[in-house]
């Protein structure tokens, strides 16, 4: 019975010992257990994370034209005020009001080339809201290569540890290169994933602001078209 007692007592301290280890593992230590190759993981991690920031403000940003932003400047040119609706363009900084003033300025020319000043201006501004997602989408497939890059380097590290081990080769000896295996293809998957993500939702906001340029420069050529 005391055998029992102390057979049970011993299991759950080696139980609790293990829990403990295994609850000490910080996310940190497994970072830097990930070898070199965790090196430029990290760093296009915070790339990503730059890039998809200051996209996402860039096409928040292009996305604020008031509502009645539209109506307003037909009506100012209606009624013949053209520096109205120029000042009302100046006043709201998307690339819709941009594309307007340009057309704005330009009344007076042919029709055609009022609409070519407009697109010219929309192509400009797409360029502006374009600009680095495509960094980002390079990310999304280049941290998934590198973690499995770091994965074959890792077990490379492994299978030479086993080889210049003379005798039975102990579990701490191929720790090293196993972590480095596992934790670089895990990071790498996960950088990428992420990245994958961030750049197709920031496409889907790109489309909804290409799409409002375009239904705003067509309503403000056919403003110009209409009978005085």
């Amino acid at each position: 019975m005391i055998l029992g007692q102390i057979t049970t007592t011993g299991a759950a301290d080696t139980l609790a010992a293990a829990s403990d280890a295994t609850g000490s593992v910080q996310v940190i230590d497994l970072l830097f257990k990930g070898g070199i190759m965790m090196i430029p993981i990290v760093l296009l991690s915070l790339l990503a994370v730059y890039v998809f920031v200051e996209r996402m403000r860039t096409l928040k940003q292009a996305l604020k034209t008031p509502d009645g932003f539209m109506n307003k400047v037909k009506t100012l040119v209606a009624n013949g005020d053209l520096n109205g609706a120029k000042l009302a363009c100046a006043e709201v900084d998307t690339p819709v009001a941009r594309m307007i003033e340009k057309g704005l300025n330009r009344i007076g020319h042919p029709l055609k080339n009022i609409e070519v000043s407009v697109e010219n201006v929309g192509k400009i501004e797409l360029y502006k809201l374009e600009r680095n997602l495509p960094l980002l989408a390079t990310v999304s497939g280049a941290a998934p290569m590198l973690g499995f890059l770091g994965t074959v380097t890792g077990m490379i590290q492994a299978f030479i540890s086993i080889a210049q081990e003379e005798g039975a080769v102990s579990p701490k000896l191929l720790s090293a290169g196993i972590y480095e295996a596992m934790v670089t293809t895990a990071a790498g998957l996960v950088v990428g994933i992420i990245a994958y993500l961030g750049y197709n939702y920031l496409v889907t906001r790109l489309q909804k602001a290409v799409h409002a340029m375009e239904y705003s420069s067509i309503e403000f050529i056919d403003l110009l078209q209409e009978p005085k």
